[in-house]
């Protein structure tokens, strides 16, 4: 995938959205220049990520290119307390993160609760339900659908998807959430 397939697979899932976004496993960023790319100046994003050279890099990269949005990043993991304030994001993105979690529930029910009422979920994943060692337990759309149901998340659907020579395919996703 190149950036142009990454803002083309979360471009659906942003519209209308407001512009205080976090995002879940940002890594070195590569979803993060694309979200700060469509949400414009004025933006605000909390990456969070365990490895803080990455988080580093990112930074760097924003702000370089995007000098009129704000990029906060944070080191923490995901899958345990976050230090973030409930209900305070429009949005939130998981791209390539989720499949990293074996107990998703409780997750996206910590994650869900830094929403906003009418917030969106935008998630990108593999398309399989069936792992590997690098990807070991990734969550098909169909399994998605359930999921997020299950966790609160409604008006589930794809918003994109691209060929993978890895397990098949990546899908984005996105759902709102009414708080």
């Amino acid at each position: 995938m190149d950036y142009g397939d990454h803002v083309a697979l979360i471009h659906a899932g942003l519209e209308g959205a407001g512009p205080r976004w976090l995002e879940l496993g940002a890594g070195s960023g590569a979803f993060t220049l694309a979200l700060l790319d469509l949400l414009g100046d004025g933006a605000e994003v909390t990456a969070l990520d365990r490895d803080a050279g990455a988080l580093r890099r990112l930074e760097a990269d924003a702000t370089r290119t995007f000098p009129g949005a704000s990029v906060n990043t944070v080191v923490a993991d995901f899958t345990g307390p976050m230090p973030i304030e409930p209900s305070s994001f429009d949005g939130v993105l998981m791209a390539n993160s989720l499949h990293f979690v074996r107990d998703k529930e409780p997750v996206l029910r910590a994650v869900i609760a830094a929403l906003k009422p009418g917030g969106r979920f935008v998630l990108v994943e593999y398309g399989a339900d069936n792992g590997t060692p690098w990807v070991p337990w990734p969550v098909s759309f169909a399994r998605w659908v359930d999921l997020a149901e299950r966790v609160g998340l409604h008006e589930t659907r794809m918003i994109g998807e691209v060929p993978s020579r890895f397990l098949g395919s990546i899908y984005a996703a996105a759902s709102r959430w009414d708080g």
